[in-house]
């Protein structure tokens, strides 16, 4: 192994982000994903297991 430069170490800690990840830290600044699921929460039914599966 060989001895990092100045360089190797500056952007050792940096990744490049995918679009993706740009996206979805764009949207989570613009809307807030708790207050989002504060909104669709009254509408989303909630699942209740009504007897246990068979395995």
């Amino acid at each position: 192994m060989s001895q990092m430069s100045f360089s190797d170490l500056e952007y050792a800690g940096e990744l490049k982000r995918s679009r993706r990840e740009r996206f979805l830290a764009e949207m989570q600044h613009i809307v807030p994903c708790s207050g989002l699921l504060k909104l669709i929460e009254p509408y989303y039914p909630r699942l209740t297991v009504v007897a246990s599966p068979i395995l």
